[in-house]
């Protein structure tokens, strides 16, 4: 009998071991993916120059009344026409990040952002991995716009937070 419960003393412990390991193991996977996605976001930031804000900072500037030009850079129809931050404007830009304007979109985004190079300019996507944000923060910041700020959450921790969408119609 004490034989029988000393086995399944050891088994349980076994189990238990086995469980820890596993837990650790898958812990540590995800940790690490974390790790990349923040020192890419870190990186990316760094090389663009601009500052970030918090989805539930950007809702208290916007319950705020704060003067500031909100652009989302996903795709007008996939994306902007379905669903977008209030007082939004749109202008997409790729994921990829962007080595150079050609002169039409130079113009035009010069044209979107106006000539206050201080106004308060915020710039957001689809999600943190989504990088079009990045591309038009750091263009924004290159053309010489000073207060450039980027939401990385975008629509996606926008809906997620429970605040208002508006639609194209």
């Amino acid at each position: 009998m004490k034989r029988a419960v000393l086995v399944l003393v050891c088994l349980a412990a076994l189990g238990c071991l086995a469980a820890s390991v596993q837990n650790a193991y898958a812990w540590g996977k995800k940790e690490v993916e974390t790790e990349k996605i923040a020192v890419n976001f870190y990186r990316e930031v760094e090389r663009g120059g601009y500052q970030v804000v918090t989805t539930e900072e950007l809702k208290q500037w916007i319950d705020q009344g704060r003067d500031m030009l909100i652009v989302d850079t996903m795709p007008y129809e996939a994306s902007y026409k379905k669903q977008h931050i209030p007082g939004a404007v749109q202008m997409e830009f790729p994921i990829p990040e962007l080595e150079r304007l050609e002169p039409a979109q130079k113009d035009a985004f010069l044209k979107l952002l106006g000539s206050d190079k201080d106004r308060l300019i915020v710039f957001y996507c689809g999600f943190t991995k989504c990088t079009r944000s990045h591309n038009g923060a750091m263009w924004a910041v290159r053309l010489g716009y000073t207060n450039v700020v980027r939401c990385p959450g975008g629509i996606k921790a926008w809906k997620e937070a429970g605040y208002p969408v508006e639609k194209v119609k």
